[in-house]
């Protein structure tokens, strides 16, 4: 997929990368130089829509079962 940059540096992001993303026109985006790349990774305003998605998983199982372990301790 490729885009241009007008005369005022402004592209279009390609539909299909909007759709798969779920970006609207409120979001924005983190620009990354990364040596001779461009990176753009979108920003959610909500931290915890940022952060959903991206651990290990089962998150809630693990600190309920380390609780309980706390409580049988006591």
């Amino acid at each position: 997929m490729r885009s241009t940059i007008t005369a005022r540096g402004q592209t279009v992001i390609p539909s299909e990368i909007r759709q798969y993303f779920h970006l609207s026109p409120s979001d924005r985006l983190e620009w990354i130089v990364d040596g001779t790349v461009i990176r753009v990774i979108p920003v959610k305003t909500d931290p915890v829509d940022a952060f959903r998605g991206r651990g290990a998983g089962g998150a809630s199982a693990r600190l309920l079962a380390e609780r309980a372990q706390d409580r049988n301790k006591e």
